[in-house]
């Protein structure tokens, strides 16, 4: 079993203690992959998928709890996300922890929360490409219901109970993602202005059956990202790689090699 390490980066004054671990074994040079937790994700939540990920493509990936999730540094009880979350773990965090792991111009593979981060990143640092699985790039009232029932359920069923498996505070770990997706305030939350600086190739995925998202929020990746592929999946809700994880293997995996061999071609081009 690959053992889980802690990063300490210095955010805002307070030190953090992020955990990680690498998973794979890189065949050939190509850059690491960078796996992005959901709003109530972490490291263990995505149990194997990144294993069987890398091994069939013979990558190299890099699994992180964000600060508030998992077992690294809890958020306080009395601190709340702020509509600007994201753009603070794509412009803050995210930076100091790939620089303290000499982490330089990698893949990144986003879910949810996480591929909004991963876009954002994107739009002001140097990545090999993205991978955005169900990303939000705005505020639907269709997603905002489906959060609402998360709420509800958290508090009324067992969904709690479950989810403590995955956090050392599970309350920091929800409360922060549904207290401020449930604000007012963050209606009007949009990072589609930011999506035009975006150079590198994108694979944007998502499933028909997405209960917190419609279509329109990879297809509005694709007006604003030209070098955008999309993949729309059938038969899948939220989280592809839990709904359709042979697919997604095999379209990421086919879309890292390929920009990986174009890239090649262009560097052999410019010799």
């Amino acid at each position: 079993m690959t053992a889980t390490n802690f990063a300490d980066i210095a955010w805002r004054g307070r030190r953090l203690r992020i955990e990680y671990q690498w998973v794979g074994a890189a065949v050939s040079p190509s850059p690491p992959v960078v796996f992005l937790h959901e709003g109530l994700g972490s490291l263990a939540m995505w149990k194997d998928f990144p294993a069987r990920f890398c091994e069939r493509h013979g990558l190299r990936a890099l699994l992180f709890s964000r600060y508030g999730y998992g077992q690294s540094t809890p958020k306080p009880p009395a601190e709340r996300w702020g509509v600007n979350f994201m753009h603070e773990q794509a412009f803050e965090v995210l930076p100091a922890l790939l620089a303290a792991l000499g982490i330089e111009r990698p893949w990144l593979f986003g879910h949810s929360d996480g591929g909004s981060i991963a876009l954002l990143y994107a739009s002001r640092h140097p990545v090999a490409g993205l991978v955005v699985v169900a990303p939000h790039i705005f505020v639907e009232a269709f997603g905002i219901a489906s959060i609402e029932a998360a709420r509800r359920a958290y508090e009324s069923t067992d969904l709690r109970q479950r989810l403590a498996r995955y956090h050392a505070d599970v309350d920091s770990a929800f409360r922060g993602w549904n207290d401020i997706w449930l604000d007012p305030a963050f209606r009007a939350w949009n990072i589609e202005p930011a999506l035009d600086a975006i150079t590198c190739p994108v694979l944007a995925v998502q499933g028909v059956d997405d209960e917190y998202g419609t279509l329109e929020q990879i297809r509005g990746i694709a007006r604003r990202v030209p070098q955008t592929k999309l993949v729309e999946l059938a038969d899948c809700g939220h989280s592809p790689h839990r709904d359709q994880p042979g697919q997604l293997i095999a379209q990421a995996g086919a879309f890292i090699k390929a920009t990986a061999q174009q890239t090649l071609s262009q560097e052999w081009r410019t010799r």
